[in-house]
């Protein structure tokens, strides 16, 4: 979609609106589909302290599958 710009805010008001079609609509959800297949949610339950950096590095929920 283009980059519109406008000196006014009245010009802005007549300036026809730009829709964006139903394949931009897929784009977006394809998208959003590969970033979650990439990046799943997984929250582990409860609060967590740790008294060192270390001792965080080392807890099973710190590290990446």
């Amino acid at each position: 979609m283009p980059v519109q710009k406008f000196r006014t805010a009245e010009e802005m008001n007549d300036a026809p609106v730009l829709a964006s079609g139903p394949a931009d609509v897929e784009r977006f959800l394809r998208h959003c589909a590969r970033y979650w297949a990439l990046a799943p949610r997984r929250y582990p339950k409860g609060v967590f302290k740790f008294r060192s950096v270390e001792e965080m590095n080392d807890a099973p929920l710190a590290k990446t599958e």
